[in-house]
């Protein structure tokens, strides 16, 4: 039982510089990094002049981003950003109840636009049911952002656009 005392604190000494050392492969994607520095709240509206609120938190080491967005009138949706290879994945947990996934094309460069497509739809009760099938980002600034969502119901799409600015 004493060398185990003796020797728990050891090994923590020789591996705490392992683990400072190894970098999460959203480390790797400047795309990704740039995602990344949306974290904090965001204001601003959609298109018709409806007020929403987003805020990006990063989570999980570094690994994803949470984006929470709240419409004026409306319940939270949250929106969860990860790397898959060198394409960036979105799962989105939307109010209608189910979660459709989209991702870029492959990124390696932080340009400053994301385009993500429609790959499945999960918790739907059916194909049919509406859902997210594409969203755009515009992170030009650092300060401002646009996000563009197009959602698809009964095979008629229909795009909101969202104007934010960086509240702190």
């Amino acid at each position: 039982m004493r060398r185990l005392f003796i020797l728990g604190p050891a090994l923590l000494l020789i591996a705490s510089p392992l683990f400072a050392q190894m970098k999460s492969p959203a480390a790797l994607n400047p795309a990704f990094e740039q995602l990344k520095s949306l974290a904090g709240e965001w204001v601003g509206a959609e298109g018709s002049g409806i007020s929403v609120k987003v805020t990006y938190q990063v989570v999980s080491a570094g690994s994803v981003v949470m984006e929470r967005i709240q419409p004026k009138g409306e319940p939270e949706m949250i929106t969860m950003y990860t790397l898959e290879g060198d394409r960036i994945l979105v799962t989105h947990y939307c109010s209608a109840g189910n979660q459709p996934v989209l991702q870029t094309a492959p990124v390696s460069a932080a340009t400053g636009k994301l385009d993500f497509s429609f790959v499945r739809l999960g918790g739907a009760k059916s194909p049919e049911e509406g859902h997210m099938v594409g969203l755009s980002l515009d992170l030009a600034t650092k300060d401002r952002l646009v996000q563009s969502w197009t959602y698809l119901d009964k095979g008629k799409a229909q795009t909101e656009t969202f104007t934010l600015a960086r509240k702190s």
